[in-house]
């Protein structure tokens, strides 16, 4: 199972210490380093010193790494015009060589919405708009150069855009979709999916999921695995349990929001969490991690974790 790191700067973290994780995790070989699309702490509390947004993040980061692969886990589609996406994530693209991933969703978190002002409508319109922005992004970055690109949707319109400029990786950057819905979210993952992810799930949840996706695909004539199916967990890793829970504290979050999210223990402990989502087809995990501050925690997973992974 391939190994990525999730983390969640909207807790509170500037660029710099975002920077120096994400270089300390090239150094590792970890494959991917992924970030929430946030701008207040979805956890509660001040969240200081607050947001970097994520694009500007990811573009810096994009020319202070090398290796390991960036991106969004995920983008609200309400955050930014699709138009805009487009540029911005292309302009990454390029400026990593080539490393960006782009998880792109419905939005969840209402109070975020309220309190900068954007759009907040019932989850159907929500996924109206983001079927929409799927399909102009990839609109644009297929429109041959010299062409220009014209969508007619309900929610979005575009009129002989250029579409450029055009990403580094082609056709385009691996698009994740993922979450926990039955019926549309399945469908837009097989109709514009490169990776579906399930995020801070059961075994039991995580493999129905899986198993939803894969009929949408095989529906849509699609094979079913030409798409990259991944997990994400919330984990808190020591050489003894007790240390394990230490982290969770020095995070300061709670032993049970943990555990209901992902596991704190030991190693072992966490192989054995890991296999058992791997036994239900996850290829890749993402390691969300709390306090990205502490790098002897990266240090001890990459040690005793990756190679078993």
């Amino acid at each position: 199972m391939e190994l990525r790191l999730q983390i969640e700067p909207q807790f509170g973290a500037t660029y710099e210490q975002q920077l120096t994780f994400t270089r300390a995790a090239e150094e590792l070989g970890f494959a991917a380093m992924l970030r929430a699309d946030h701008f207040v702490n979805t956890a509660g509390g001040d969240g200081l010193p607050g947001p970097t947004d994520a694009w500007v993040t990811l573009g810096a980061l994009a020319r202070e790494t090398t290796t390991i692969r960036l991106g969004t886990l995920v983008t609200s589609v309400h955050f930014r015009a699709p138009g805009l996406l487009a540029v911005s994530a292309a302009q990454v693209d390029e400026m990593s060589g080539g490393r960006l991933e782009i998880g792109i969703g419905a939005g969840w978190f209402e109070r975020e919405h309220v309190a900068f002002g954007f759009p907040f409508p019932p989850i159907g319109e929500r996924l109206d708009r983001l079927e929409e922005q799927i399909e102009i992004l990839t609109g644009m970055w297929a429109t041959p150069v010299g062409e220009t690109f014209t969508f007619t949707g309900r929610h979005y319109q575009l009129e002989d855009c250029p579409g450029l400029p055009k990403p580094f990786q082609q056709p385009h950057p691996p698009i994740i979709c993922g979450g926990y819905g039955t019926r549309r979210t399945p469908s837009l993952t097989a109709r514009f999916a490169d990776e579906f992810n399930i995020g801070l799930a059961g075994v039991a949840a995580t493999a129905e999921q899986f198993q939803r996706v894969r009929a949408a695909c095989e529906e849509l004539g699609r094979d079913p695995d030409t798409l990259v199916y991944s997990a994400s967990t919330t984990v808190s890793v020591g050489a003894t349990t007790a240390e394990a829970h230490r982290r969770v504290e020095a995070a300061g979050a709670t032993l049970e929001e943990v555990n209901q999210l992902g596991i704190a223990g030991t190693p072992a402990e966490v192989i054995e969490h890991l296999h058992a989502r791997a036994e239900v087809g996850a290829q890749r995990c993402y390691l969300r991690v709390l306090d990205i501050t502490d790098l002897d925690h990266l240090a001890l997973i990459a040690a005793e974790i990756m190679p078993h992974a």
